[in-house]
């Protein structure tokens, strides 16, 4: 071969092998890039070309999915009672995407996760049409449904609760909501007018925040649970009944501001039982002050604060600052301040005190199945922290059901059923100009010891007259419901 052919023949080598390292780059380094870009109109067409699988509650889908007449989409989710299962389920749309878990679990729903593969040559082979599997959840219905009534008669506001020994979520509901059956086509008339109109910037009351999960509100009072726990692990006050070190009026260290307890309360060096009933700000404001920022940080954080927790869905971190002086560690101890937290936190706090110390991790995933109801995975309980002791845990489940039986949360009592609780009424907005969130964590403990259930409840109602405002008035009823909901499921 003369030189100039050489050349060449060298250079078309080259050139196939060029070909031949982008061909596998492309397939194999970038194929999950390119399968998921959302540009790519055949992995949305593929997505749609078979029917979605369900989203399960009780047994019952709480999904669905109908042909459509018109476009390259065979076919498009639907929704049974969206608006009140939108913080579970989230959305599918063809225009607009998913999140929560419709996204999370797309591949099971969709029948691409590789799990399913087996099933789904199966299919092939049988001439069966391709379809996705099942996501099992966690949820009650009859808990979700009282949680989302009590909620549509206050206005603004989230629910969440929890089953203790597990860390199941048994209901998250956020109100205002939306139906993500309303957007769930490509229309340019019907689904893109429904997008725009839940839009934030269209519609100040955010139906598609999840308050649930990715809201966080100054948790006022209730966070007085999680002082307590502080005080009782750190040896501060061992006796729940013994009286404080509280002068009232105190004077915030460090400063020459008295911090005031609301009313004409018994709260000089109260115990640390009649302070939480009586929701002394003296009290627990102190505490917090002398354990100190580290110490109350060290306890937040074993019940949760500072870290996202995925139930799968992703949350927002509670907050409770480190780097405060004392002042503000007071201030942040009777849940003002920087301290912010969403209703799963909250719901995590009652939770671990009723499960006696034991923190356990919240999820709303039961199982992971087949189109043929075959379990493809399990979720396992897992514990996640101990934020206190049993026997400590067991003194603030005391004062905790004092607070309902003789004290702010008496409209949590339920006939026959051992009841703890907090209330508490968070100031916020500028100079404290807006009405406060009403809120109230609780759980109910049956006659056997068991505790079937732990509820947060937060209400943003903005109509209602300022002074009518209270944690025990608006917030309690609803937890009681979701509670006696639970209970009666388990009978």
């Amino acid at each position: 071969m003369n030189k100039p052919l050489r050349r060449i023949a060298i250079f078309c080598g080259l050139l196939i092998l060029t070909l031949l390292i982008r061909d596998n780059w492309l397939q194999y380094a970038k194929a999950d890039t390119l399968r998921e870009d959302p540009d790519n109109r055949r992995v949305l067409i593929a997505r749609y070309s078979a029917p979605r699988g369900d989203i399960i509650v009780g047994g019952n889908p709480i999904t669905g999915h109908k042909e459509t007449t018109s476009g390259d989409f065979k076919f498009k989710r639907t929704y049974k009672d969206g608006p009140m299962w939108a913080p579970v389920t989230g959305y599918a749309s063809q225009a607009f995407g998913a999140n929560q878990l419709e996204s999370i679990e797309d591949g099971i729903l969709t029948g691409n996760d590789d799990r399913l593969f087996f099933r789904n040559t199966l299919d092939m082979l049988t001439g069966k049409e391709r379809e996705g599997g099942n996501v099992v959840t966690t949820l009650n219905a009859a808990a979700q449904k009282a949680a989302y009534e009590g909620l549509k008669d206050r206005g603004k506001g989230a629910v969440v609760a929890l089953e203790p020994s597990t860390g199941k979520i048994l209901a998250l509901a956020s109100f205002p909501s939306y139906d993500p059956s309303s957007f769930a086509g490509n229309s340019t008339t019907t689904d893109s007018k429904a997008w725009t109109k839940l839009q934030k910037k269209n519609n100040p009351d955010d139906p598609m925040l999840n308050r649930a999960l990715r809201e966080v509100y100054p948790p006022g009072s209730t966070f007085k649970v999680v002082t307590a726990a502080a005080a009782l692990e750190h040896g501060l006050y061992t006796d729940a009944d013994a009286k404080t070190d509280s002068p009232d009026p105190w004077v915030m260290e460090g400063t020459t501001t008295k911090l005031p307890n609301e009313g004409s309360i018994p709260c000089k060096n109260a115990t640390l039982r009649v302070a939480l009933k009586f929701s002394c700000n003296t009290v627990f404001g102190k505490v917090g002050s002398d354990l100190g920022n580290d110490k109350m940080l060290e306890t937040a954080k074993k019940f949760g604060f500072t870290e996202e927790q995925f139930t799968p869905t992703r949350t927002s971190a509670s907050v409770f600052s480190d780097d405060m002086n004392p002042s503000q560690t007071a201030l942040s101890s009777i849940g003002q301040f920087n301290t912010a937290a969403t209703p799963l936190q909250m719901a995590m706090v009652a939770s671990a005190v009723a499960n006696n110390g034991t923190l356990m991790k919240p999820y709303m995933v039961d199982e992971l199945q087949t189109n043929n109801l075959d379990a493809i995975e399990k979720t396992d309980p897992e514990e996640m922290s101990k934020p206190l002791s049993a026997e400590n845990a067991q003194k603030l489940q005391s004062m905790m059901e004092t607070v309902v039986e003789d004290g702010t949360g008496k409209n949590a009592q339920i006939s026959g059923v051992k009841v703890g609780g907090k209330t508490g009424t968070a100031q916020h907005g500028v100079d404290n100009s807006e009405n406060p969130y009403a809120w109230f964590i609780s759980y109910a403990k049956l006659g056997d010891g068991s505790a079937p259930v732990a509820v947060a409840v937060v209400v943003e109602d903005q109509n209602a007259v300022r002074d009518d405002i209270s944690g025990g008035g608006l917030a309690a009823p609803i937890a009681k419901s979701v509670m006696e909901a639970v209970i009666k499921s388990k009978k």
